[in-house]
């Protein structure tokens, strides 16, 4: 299972860069989790457009999904030109009715995901938990069987996310802000607290991601650090994690 990370700023993405965007790969099989501002225009960097398989989604946030409707256009240009008339499943919950509306178009399908049973999507199984933001939003665990992602998505602190993350090989947290602020209500986590599951989850790899757009991001990385023994990488287009 190889994982890129395409998108990692959190709210808006700094010049020729992303917002949330993260591709998973096992056995030719591809698939695309959120699509954020940006997005398509740096993961044409690393994959082609047409070889996605399928797509999944946290929540309806723009920072999580503003690449949708480019993404649909893409494919509707592509089909034409490419002379085919595959349709792109685009998985995403119900709970907001109009943001999951607008994944179907011409070339792609809206499929809804119930978050209290696990989903098969190619070679991954998936299971989620529900985060602690301002809308809908559901993290992800996600196995080929041989190893385990977990994606946070956006959340503010829970315990709930030791248990999920337990003994996983890579950890991808939302870290949107510093040891010394509180993001409870914005619904993100801070450096430490993202370490202190890491640690007490037995992960083995902690990426953090959703980044904010001030500070020194090496301090995140050196707070969390401070509770988490595993190795800590800081998220940044191009970064791979393959086991």
């Amino acid at each position: 299972m190889k994982v890129s990370v395409i998108g990692y700023w959190g709210g808006y993405p700094a010049p020729g860069s992303a917002t949330s965007a993260y591709l998973l790969e096992k056995d030719d099989f591809t698939l695309l989790i959120d699509v954020g501002s940006g997005a398509l225009s740096r993961l044409q960097q690393y994959k082609d457009i047409m070889a996605i398989d399928a797509v999944i989604l946290s929540h309806y946030h723009y920072d999580h999904v503003a690449d949708i409707g480019v993404l649909q256009y893409a494919w509707l240009v592509q089909s034409y030109l490419m002379e085919h008339q595959d349709i792109l499943p685009i998985y995403g919950h119900t709970e907001d009715k109009e943001g999951f509306e607008k994944l179907t178009h011409e070339f792609t399908e809206g499929i809804a995901y119930n978050p209290e049973e696990t989903l098969t999507i190619g070679p991954f199984t998936i299971s989620f938990l529900k985060t602690k933001h301002p809308v809908p939003c559901y993290g992800m665990r996600i196995t080929d069987g041989d190893s385990v992602i977990v994606y946070t998505a956006d959340s503010s602190y829970q315990d709930d996310w030791i248990q999920f993350s337990q003994d996983a090989d890579l950890l991808i947290t939302d870290c949107n802000f510093y040891a010394d602020q509180d993001g409870t209500g914005a619904g993100h986590m801070t450096s430490r607290e993202v370490g202190m599951i890491a640690e007490k989850a037995n992960v083995n790899t902690l990426i953090l991601s959703h980044l904010p757009q001030y500070g020194d991001h090496q301090d995140l990385v050196n707070q969390a650090s401070e509770v988490f023994d595993g190795r800590v990488l800081l998220a940044e287009e191009g970064l791979t994690w393959e086991k």
